[in-house]
């Protein structure tokens, strides 16, 4: 059963409100409704239409066994996506993404391997037992330090079947490198920002928590829809 998308529910969730006029992108036009005082207007009929086509691509992504990887690091959506990917089972990257991170697989493996590797020492008591409490401190420290640079992704098997960017321009260098992997692109892109190059645009407020939420939310739902499908061509 494909997601439902609620046109209201985007409305009262203020995914419609666009940036002030003097900063918009000519190239969002055909996304815009109107202008209210200095600011425009995302039409939500095209909001609703990039879902329409983005959802069931996100589902049949999840069917094949492929993952979705999540993006967001911009401070107000951090928390969002780190939750809605951990919902779904899926991989995520919410704090500054590191430059390779999907086209540099070798240093970035090396990273995640040495960070599992002390992690299971850590849980094993290995490193209680053959190292003094500072130094245990210290191996922590280094665990902790890897975890918020490659903690979301430390799961992530090989290329990503597809990418969700909640702010193309924060994360412009997850675009740049999913467009150079060859990983399909769905982004919330906002009045400011160029479209061009993404795969599925939802136009759609990049700043609104409620919005981000929502959109999210339909996402992880998409996610869930193709792992079922999944299980159940495996069970047949």
């Amino acid at each position: 059963m494909a997601v439902k998308v609620d046109i209201k529910a985007l409305l009262e969730a203020g995914v419609h409100f666009g940036h002030k006029t003097s900063r918009w992108h000519p190239k969002m036009a055909p996304y815009i409704h109107s202008k209210r005082q200095d600011s425009h207007i995302i039409d939500l009929t095209k909001t609703v239409e990039g879902l329409e086509a983005a959802l069931p691509f996100v589902t049949k992504v999840a069917a094949s066994g492929k993952q979705v990887l999540f993006v967001g690091t911009k401070k107000q959506a951090k928390d969002i996506v780190r939750t809605v990917a951990e919902k779904a089972g899926q991989p995520y990257v919410t704090e500054r993404w590191v430059g390779g991170m999907l086209t540099n697989s070798t240093t970035v493996n090396q990273q995640i391997k040495k960070l599992k590797n002390l992690e299971k020492r850590m849980e094993s008591g290995e490193l209680e037992k053959r190292y003094n409490k500072l130094e245990v401190q210290r191996f922590q420290e280094e665990i902790d330090a890897l975890n918020v640079k490659y903690g979301g992704i430390k799961n992530l098997n090989g290329k990503p079947g597809a990418i969700i960017i909640v702010d193309v321009i924060s994360d412009a260098n997850a675009v740049r490198e999913a467009k150079t992997l060859g990983s399909p692109v769905v982004a919330i892109v906002d009045t400011n920002a160029n479209p061009d190059g993404i795969d599925y645009v939802i136009p759609g407020n990049d700043d609104a928590i409620k919005g981000l939420s929502l959109i999210l939310d339909y996402f992880a739902e998409a996610v869930a829809e193709g792992v079922k499908k999944e299980d159940q061509q495996v069970s047949n």
